[in-house]
């Protein structure tokens, strides 16, 4: 009859964690001097006075522009940001009514970018 196998090895068990103990004791300081440099921004004690100065532009529920209570048509929508960026140099508020169309909202966003805006700002109403 056949002795049944009744031990357990576990020889090759402790070689393989004594390998991955060497290796995270060779990688842990390398990972170490990898770290983020974050520099964390310091509490702001005084309230900053600068005004911003922004292209405002209010998308309805029929997808219709706005800017300050003036329709613009979206034909000429590229023109009228690229005139009203010169003087308001801080980037674009979309205030979108709450039924606006998303699509209408991308538009806006793609000619703002398409005419140099790299500030957009969505405000949910």
């Amino acid at each position: 009859m056949r002795d049944s196998f009744n031990e357990i090895n576990i020889t090759p068990l402790t070689d393989i964690f004594l390998v991955l103990l060497i290796i995270m004791m060779v990688i842990a300081p390398m990972m170490d001097q990898q770290g983020l440099k974050l520099v964390v921004p310091q509490a702001v004690k005084e309230q900053s006075t600068k005004e911003f100065k922004t292209i405002n532009f209010v998308v309805t529920s029929d997808d219709k522009y706005y800017m300050d209570d003036n329709e613009v048509d979206l034909s000429n929508l590229s023109n009228v940001i690229s005139e009203k960026m010169k003087t308001c140099p801080d980037g674009l508020l979309i205030q979108p009514e709450p039924n606006a169309d998303h699509g209408a909202v991308v538009k806006l966003i793609d000619v703002a970018r398409s005419v140099g805006i790299t500030s957009v700002s969505v405000s949910g109403g």
